[in-house]
């Protein structure tokens, strides 16, 4: 059960400091069950998914299977369009230990305490993409 007397912001840096903890189940229990998450295309990951299980497996599972991601800033925005997060991190590459700077833009629309959708924007996903397919072939070969 979600606390009714938190604003929006205070949901989505709820939501950021279970991330930044590796908590997954206080990840998901701050999102909608059926939340949406728009993911650019790009990455190895993106797409639109549908549902908690489709965040945690497509999403974080995606992001983790290589590579550890460490938090480093949470920036917490609240405005007429939604609450705007910029999320700043390292992606390490288990398999050579190399490292690419991260930083994301997300929209979220919250309701009833819960994301219902985040919109996310990364300044350079090709460059994500790139990081993730070079961690996958020396994590394979």
């Amino acid at each position: 059960m979600s606390d009714q007397t938190e604003s929006p912001a205070e949901v989505v840096r709820a939501l950021y400091a279970a991330l930044s903890e590796g908590d997954v189940k206080g990840v998901l229990a701050r999102l909608a069950p059926n939340v949406i998450i728009d993911e650019p295309n790009r990455l190895p990951y993106g797409g639109v998914h549908r549902g908690r299980a489709a965040f945690a497996e497509a999403v974080l599972g995606g992001m983790t299977a290589h590579a550890d991601l460490t938090i480093t800033g949470t920036d917490v925005f609240e405005g007429p369009a939604g609450i705007v997060g910029r999320l700043t991190g390292t992606l390490k590459a288990r398999s050579s230990g190399e490292e690419y700077l991260l930083t994301l833009v997300e929209i979220h629309r919250v309701e009833d305490g819960l994301v219902q959708e985040i919109d996310v924007y990364t300044k350079n996903p090709e460059g994500v993409a790139e990081f993730f397919a070079h961690a996958e072939s020396h994590h394979s070969g």
